[in-house]
């Protein structure tokens, strides 16, 4: 039996099926990890709006009461002080709807989601150039 789920192509059309004021939230949030993450390219992964730089970088997602964040277990590792007032779980924070939006805190956390990811890719690039030099 199919389920008449809806799928978003992109992060437009995701944010366009929730009310004005959530949506509102929505453009800002992505304004901000876009100014905090200029080069990560953006997609729709899990049915979530996701932004993508070496590996995904971070996903959002919104419901009923609260904006849920993703920025890997790392992401909220790093800063758990901050996120401590917080709901949220291993790799990811909920942020009252009704409450404004921690932005600075999320910059953050973005710029050391980027920097961690390039840091990653550095490492495999390395790894692999080593690997192709020893080859016999």
């Amino acid at each position: 039996m199919r389920e008449n789920k809806v799928v978003f192509n992109s992060i437009d059309e995701y944010i366009m099926q929730f009310p004005e004021a959530v949506q509102r939230i929505l453009h800002e949030l992505r304004q901000v990890i876009k100014e905090a993450a200029p080069e990560a390219s953006e997609k729709i992964s899990y049915q979530m709006p996701t932004f993508y730089l070496h590996g995904n970088l971070v996903h959002f997602a919104a419901f009923k009461n609260h904006i849920g964040f993703y920025p890997t277990p790392s992401g909220i590792e790093a800063f758990n002080d901050e996120l401590a007032q917080y709901k949220g779980a291993k790799g990811s924070v909920q942020f009252p709807i009704n409450a404004p939006m921690p932005l600075e805190l999320i910059k953050k956390i973005v710029e050391f989601r980027v920097d961690e990811n390039k840091k990653k890719a550095d490492e495999k690039s390395k790894f692999f150039r080593g690997r192709k030099r020893h080859k016999s």
